[in-house]
């Protein structure tokens, strides 16, 4: 079987695309990406009103962002995470986030796993996320990496997570999210 030669892209391929066409860019590799469910649409709606709702109402110098947001973490590695939170304004341009956000939400769904749990798990960790939390609607948990600490914890939906970038921030997902699966 013969290799095939495989295009390498860069983040400048991503800009000349047609507005509607949604990928992300991993390693210069181009994936596409669908159209998120009635739940996934929930789950983010949810999670980013409480957090901006949080920064609003304690004079936070964060911003939230909810997809379709660009995070241009180099080159080679574009993406578009469900939730972005980010404290350094200067990272901020019009068109996005350049370098890592303090604090990204990955809502999977069953053909988006092993890339959220694995490989943006890694990319993220590398460029200096600070945490990452996985929200999983067919387990109902949300796997929570503390990558300046190293380690992770999983949560129930029901249960107090803390927002470890907000000392007295929690959340818990309503076990009512997902009716719609």
């Amino acid at each position: 079987m013969e290799r095939k030669n495989i295009q390498k892209h860069k983040v400048d391929d991503i800009e000349r695309l047609p507005e509607n066409v949604r990928v992300e860019l991993i390693d210069g590799q181009l994936y596409d990406m669908a159209a998120p469910s009635v739940t996934h649409q929930e789950i983010s709606g949810f999670l980013f009103n409480k957090i901006y709702n949080y920064i609003e109402n304690n004079d936070g110098k964060c911003r939230v962002f909810a997809a379709p947001f660009a995070v241009y973490l180099d080159e080679e590695n574009y993406f578009e995470p469900d939730i972005s939170v980010i404290c350094d304004r200067k990272k901020l341009d019009s068109k996005g986030c350049h370098g890592a956000p303090d604090w990204i939400i990955e809502i999977i769904s069953q053909s988006t796993a092993s890339i959220d749990y694995i490989t943006k798990l890694n990319k993220y960790h590398e460029a200096g996320v600070k945490l990452y939390w996985i929200v999983n609607p067919m387990q109902k948990k949300v796997t929570v990496w503390y990558f300046e600490r190293y380690y992770y914890v999983e949560y129930a939906f029901g249960e107090d997570i803390p927002v470890d970038i907000y000392r007295d921030f929690s959340i818990a997902l309503p076990d009512r999210i997902g009716w719609a699966e």
